[in-house]
Formats: structure tokens, C-alpha cells, sequence
């Protein structure tokens, strides 16, 4: 993966800036080819202000559709789950409506019924193909992405696009799964802050002992800020 581009910027509002004008260009390239635009973003902290940087790019919002890469199995509206963020930064500051908005359903008792059926609302979007135009991935300091975490049975699904994990970090969690991910016309890394520096060396490295280094590197871009870059490319 050393040769996927890696772009670095001062600091986390500057970078998660740079990737919101990434998906804005995606997101139109999208509409224009297919109609419509696909896109998953993942959960966590640095997100945030990415999301909040998108919600003022203009973006093909009625052409949109945004799914979860992955979601905790917690209650709803709280902070632990990645739908508040979502909802909180894109529904009511931006055209995005709420049927637009595709949560993965970790309310339901059967969760991997669930999954299965998110695989198909999936696919009544995203058509027999089932590829995403986009996904925006980030980094964990374990060296996981989206809720593919190290040792878990979900890391190697091979069979299904959607998939449920065993406990980590105090949830169970709904994750698409390697397949769906390498799959996407276009991945984004979104890695900030020093704690993950040594993870995002082990990702470009292509270092397949870590889940995040299993993601296919064609077709992929890293924005990083210069503490998780080490300014090693700035």
C-alpha cells in the first residue's frame, strides 16, 4: 500500500477539511456517471469534524445515499452510537433527508438476521453489483478498521457484505465486512493524531497482520494530519 497517495495537512480541522472537498468532488464524479452517489462513513472521534466540514461543501445531497461501515450494539440517540453523529451533523444542516439515511438496525434481537437484511437494503440501492461509490474508513490504535478488530471471527467473512462482531470494547457491533469494503470504487483514510502514527506506518507498509493492512490499496487515499503522518510526507 506504500504507493497509495497520502496527503498531510497541519492539523485535524485542516485535514478533515481537505477530505470533506474529496467526497464533495467523488460524490458529484458519482452522480454524473451513475446517478446517484453510495457512500458508508465509519464511527469514532475524528470523524467530527469531517462530517461537520461536509455539511457545508456543496454536495449532490438529494442524489445521495450514506450508510454505516459499522455501528455498536447500543442504545439509540446515545452518544455510542455512530448514527447520533451522523444524524447530528447531516440531518437539518443539510438537504440529506432521514430515508437517505440508512442505519444499520442493531436494535433488532436478531442481529445477525439484521445484518443480513442491511445486505439487502444494500443492494436494493447499490444494485446487483453491490459496490459502494465510497468509503471512508478510520484507523484504530490496534491497528483495526470499521469493527474488523484483531482475532475476531467478522476479519474473515468472505461469504457476506455485512456481518456481526463478538464483544469488543464493551459491544458487539454490525460491520461491513473485508469484501464490501474492498470492493468500493474509492476508499478514504481519515487518521489523525499521534497515538495512531505507528498504525498508519504498519497500514502504507501494507502490513497484513493488522486488520486495516487487508484493505486493497488500489483506488485509496489517505488524509492524514502531520502527528499521525510523523510529517513523514509533508
Amino acid at each position: 500500500m506504500s504507493d497509495t497517495p497520502l496527503q498531510v495537512r497541519a492539523d485535524d480541522v485542516t485535514v478533515a477539511r481537505a477530505a470533506a472537498r474529496f467526497i464533495c468532488a467523488c460524490a458529484h464524479r458519482a452522480v454524473a456517471e451513475r446517478g446517484k452517489c453510495i457512500v458508508a462513513f465509519s464511527g469514532g472521534s475524528s470523524p467530527r469534524t469531517m462530517l461537520g466540514a461536509l455539511a457545508a461543501e456543496d454536495l449532490p445531497w438529494r442524489q445521495l445515499h450514506v450508510f454505516q461501515v459499522d455501528e455498536r450494539v447500543a442504545p439509540q440517540g446515545g452518544g455510542d452510537r455512530n448514527l447520533t453523529q451522523l444524524q447530528e451533523a447531516l440531518l437539518g444542516n443539510t438537504p440529506l433527508t432521514a430515508d437517505a439515511l440508512h442505519p444499520m438496525p442493531v436494535d433488532a434481537a436478531d442481529l445477525d438476521s439484521a445484518a443480513h437484511h442491511y445486505a439487502l437494503e444494500l443492494a436494493a440501492i447499490a444494485g446487483p453489483s453491490m459496490t459502494l461509490d465510497l468509503v471512508h474508513l478510520g484507523l484504530g490504535d490496534d491497528g483495526h478498521t470499521a469493527s474488523l478488530v484483531p482475532g475476531d471471527s467478522a476479519l474473515e467473512v468472505s461469504d457476506r457484505d455485512v456481518a456481526v462482531s463478538g464483544d469488543y470494547r464493551g459491544y458487539r457491533r454490525m460491520t461491513l465486512t473485508l469484501p464490501m469494503l474492498n470492493r468500493a470504487r474509492q476508499r478514504l483514510w481519515l487518521v489523525t493524531g499521534a497515538a495512531k502514527s505507528d498504525m498508519l506506518g504498519r497500514l502504507r507498509a501494507g502490513d497484513r497482520s493488522i486488520p486495516a493492512g487487508r484493505i486493497r490499496g488500489q483506488d485509496t487515499i489517505v488524509f492524514a494530519d502531520s502527528t499521525a503522518a510523523n510529517e513523514r510526507d509533508s
